[in-house]
């Protein structure tokens, strides 16, 4: 699960990272096992227990068989009706949760109101059949008409489910790759009734007519070729789609691309004149991933290979780039050469907050674009198989949670995939307190210190633990940067005030420029911090 930037360059691409590679583990073994015992019948016991072995294993590893329903005052979790449902593509609809069993082949439905659920059978869905197989199912949609609409990654298409009629209808993608045999659809945006999807294993840009789709059948399906000739000199089979997504005016469509850990590149794509303007972005950012549009035009992206998200100037290209907290609580013994959270998928709700998954940060975030400040909402799930756990570590490992949807009342619902369970934030919900900054912009001269003063409000009773992080590095760490706080912890009454310092002085080794400090505090669960500018010089 956890490797170096400089390995990470060599692993075979994919969004959803080592997860992929777990998989290609267990059925490689799987398959090998099958290879040499079926020469002989007197292994024919061994083969069996091997295979037991390793459904066992995998069933361990992503079927939540040992979860529990966990909460805690921002964070409620649902599991799900059938044993290894392994749901990850989901969607907040109206009064309906709408999820995909990327294990089992099932549509399955939430009613919000009296947590009655239902569950719908993809009619083809080769995974049920092989114990240690899954079809990725990464983005749910809702058409115009209130059709329902999902990727599907092993069979190489997307699916549309009928609420009228209750059937389901499948559009195979015109392309198979030789070397994976999927383009991976990974991502749908609609306009009017244009359908628009991208798969991580494809070099194009797909589009159709929704009403010239036919069932079972590729006819209306076109592509656009990405222009990737800044990825020349690259391994063809790592360059990747992360995400698209279409601007508010229904003009523009946005789309990252990436070579995991080596190169990440933006493509604008005008709608009405079918061209493509490239937006570079700094080296370090390699895996740009989630996108999402503000009212400006401007897009705001995750790097799942790093801790930054970040926003570009629709016009000038300027990137300005804000980091999560540090990664923290999954385990006592984080490796030093992996710090990164992870932040995947990002979307914009009604009042122009960001919110995104960090996917080993084993939160949710919510990102005010307006005053600066990042919550952090801690999913209260761990499994340690999912992390660097210690024997006897109590608290160690993460939920999973690689997709999530924004629903009515600022409720955000997440699938934890290895945990067979669904989780809804309560974003309404207040925080227990608030983190202010006498001043948003700070100059100063390499080697000289900044004084930050900090003001922690207490709503309730809270003990706080003081944090900070930086785009100074990758990680959200400062490097060889010094930092330090006046006070490490705060314990403090409801409707109290206190002021705490932080100090920094910038490392010899960063360069001139424009960086971001977040500071704050978190307690067990969130943390929230104050974004502040710094210019050094």
């Amino acid at each position: 699960m956890f490797r170096t930037r400089t390995n990470a360059k060599a692993e075979l691409l994919c969004l959803i990272l080592t997860i992929t590679i777990l998989f290609i583990v267990v059925g490689f073994n799987l398959s090998v096992n099958n290879n040499l015992f079926a020469q002989s019948d007197q292994f024919s016991q061994f083969e069996n227990a091997s295979k037991n072995q390793a459904i066992l294993r995998f069933q361990t590893q992503f079927c939540g068989m040992n979860s529990t329903q966990h909460s805690n005052s921002f964070i409620s979790e649902y599991s799900l009706p059938q044993k290894c449902e392994m749901p990850l593509g989901i969607l907040a609809d109206n009064d309906s949760i709408w999820y995909v069993s990327s294990k089992l082949g099932h549509l399955g439905k939430l009613n919000i109101k009296d947590n009655n659920s239902q569950e719908f059978t993809i009619p083809v869905w080769d995974s049920r059949s092989k114990p240690t197989d899954i079809s990725q199912t990464w983005d749910v949609k809702s058409d115009s008409k209130g059709n329902i609409w999902f990727t599907d990654e092993k069979q190489n298409g997307i699916w549309r489910y009928a609420q009228d009629n209750n059937s389901f209808s499948f559009f195979p993608v015109p392309e198979r790759p030789s070397a994976f045999g999927t383009i991976y659809p990974v991502s749908i945006v609609f306009n009017d009734d244009e359908i628009y999807f991208a798969g991580i294993r494809s070099k194009s840009l797909w589009f159709a007519n929704v009403s010239d789709l036919k069932n079972n059948s590729s006819e209306g399906i076109s592509n656009i070729s990405l222009p990737l000739s800044s990825f020349k000199g690259i391994d063809p089979d790592l360059v990747s789609t992360g995400s698209i997504e279409i601007d508010r005016d229904r003009n523009v469509l946005w789309i990252s691309m990436l070579a995991f850990g080596v190169k990440g590149q933006l493509f604008k794509f005008d709608l009405s004149s079918r061209t493509f303007t490239p937006f570079d972005l700094p080296e370090h950012l390699d895996s740009p991933v989630g996108i999402s549009i503000d009212e400006k035009g401007n897009p705001w992206i995750t790097d799942h290979g790093t801790s930054i998200f970040f926003m570009v100037n629709s016009t000038d290209g300027k990137v300005t780039e804000f980091s999560t907290s540090p990664l923290s609580r999954i385990s006592a013994n984080i490796p030093k050469d992996f710090s990164y959270t992870l932040p995947y998928w990002i979307k914009m709700d009604s009042t122009g907050n960001l919110w995104f998954n960090e996917h080993v940060g084993n939160k949710i975030a919510r990102f005010n674009t307006t005053d600066g400040t990042l919550v952090e909402y801690w999913i209260p799930t761990q499994n340690n198989l999912w992390a660097p756990c210690a024997p006897n570590e109590s608290s160690c490992g993460i939920s999973n949670a690689l997709q999530f949807s924004i629903g009515k009342n600022n409720q955000i619902w997440f699938s934890e995939w290895t945990e067979n369970k669904l989780g809804m934030l309560n974003g309404s919900k207040p925080p227990s307190f608030v983190v202010g900054t006498s001043s948003p912009e700070y100059n100063v001269k390499r080697g000289d210190t900044i004084e930050i003063p900090v003001i922690i409000s207490a709503k309730g009773q809270v003990n706080l633990k003081m944090i900070a992080s930086s785009t100074f590095t990758s990680t959200g760490n400062f490097g060889n940067s010094s930092i330090s706080f006046s006070q490490d912890s705060l314990s403090m009454n409801p409707g109290e005030t206190k002021n705490v310092t932080f100090l920094v002085t910038p490392s010899d080794e960063l360069a001139n420029g424009d960086y971001t400090i977040m500071v704050g505090a978190e307690n067990e669960e969130l943390s929230y911090l104050k974004s502040i500018k710094v210019h050094i010089s």
